[in-house]
């Protein structure tokens, strides 16, 4: 299915994984078929792409960038139990599958590439960065999952409680939290557009969907000194989610000598697309000006496939 918005084209499709499921995806891309920058979108939890994403996107398509998502296994139109995230690993093998599988198409080759990861999207684009170090040009994200928030995570006991529970009964729903919605949030009428989007998950986070989300913030927040890619990241002081203070800790000590770090008075978690149009316009100028600035010139990465193609083409000949 394909349809155009303004200057936009708008496509969608199903691809398999390597666990025999169709999972969503789709794409934004600027109707003159040259893109100055590949963008691929990982959504939050509960979240997906078509719909919470679209304003993004659109966005960032019309600022002439191609826009790639993926719902996750369990996640918007893609198959799996609503909320249900058995393997996070298995989560990055999808969204590296078909991310890679994009870039690879002639007519991207010499297109920069970026991650842009909201909340836990964030953590994707973070464990993405590290399956394949060299890969990705750059990554935005937005108030990433590197760390549960106080305010959202149980006590230690509940916690040893529940990953126990976790590998009996994943799917349980009885997980204690606030409403992610109410304080993720600012603007009411969003909240309201995320309760009635029927892809969007809703009610207690399921046992192993939690363990997976404990699991791996954890990981990421150990091994922060290991990003090496330019980055910017992006963060409400306000948020009550994702805790802006491990937003720092990754500027600080990021092994990236291309790193910024912006923090947003009285803005909460949702920064993309849940806070007032003035706000939305100073989170998106950022946003635009930075990926405008790496997409000007070549990077090291394309420098170095380049050199790699006429090494091979050299040798050939020979």
């Amino acid at each position: 299915m394909a349809g155009t918005e303004a200057e936009i084209k708008y496509e969608e499709e199903y691809v398999r994984n390597g666990r025999s499921m169709n999972l969503f995806a789709c794409r934004w891309v600027p109707e003159n078929g040259n893109p100055k920058a590949l963008i691929f979108m990982c959504h939050g939890y509960a979240m997906e792409c078509s719909i919470t994403m679209k304003s993004t996107a659109t966005r960032l398509a019309k600022a002439g960038f191609a826009v790639y998502g993926i719902d996750y296994e369990g996640h918007g139109k893609s198959e799996g139990v609503p909320g249900l995230v058995m393997n996070f690993d298995l989560v990055i093998d999808d969204c590296s599958q078909y991310f890679t599988s994009i870039c690879e198409e002639a007519h991207n080759k010499r297109k920069p590439r970026f991650l842009m990861g909201e909340s836990m999207g964030g953590a994707v684009a973070l464990l993405l960065h590290r399956k394949k170090p060299e890969y990705w040009d750059g990554a935005i994200l937005a108030a990433p999952m590197c760390k549960i928030a106080k305010e959202m995570k149980p006590n230690t006991m509940v916690i040893n409680v529940l990953s126990a529970l976790s590998k009996v009964l994943p799917s349980w729903r009885i997980v204690p939290g606030p409403d992610i919605i109410d304080i993720a949030f600012k603007v009411p009428k969003v909240r309201e557009e995320v309760r009635a989007n029927k892809y969007c998950y809703k009610g207690k986070p399921r046992l192993r969907t939690a363990y997976e989300l404990l699991r791996v913030s954890k990981q990421i927040e150990q091994r922060l000194p290991e990003v090496s890619l330019p980055f910017i990241v992006l963060h409400g002081e306000e948020d009550q989610v994702t805790d802006k203070e491990v937003s720092k800790q990754l500027y600080d000590v990021a092994a990236s000598s291309d790193k910024t770090l912006k923090l947003y008075p009285e803005m909460w978690h949702g920064l993309l697309y849940g806070e007032p149009p003035e706000n939305l316009q100073i989170v998106f100028s950022d946003i635009i000006d930075w990926i405008n600035k790496k997409s000007q010139y070549g990077n090291t990465r394309m420098e170095r496939e380049l050199k790699e193609e006429q090494e091979h083409f050299v040798k050939s000949d020979l």
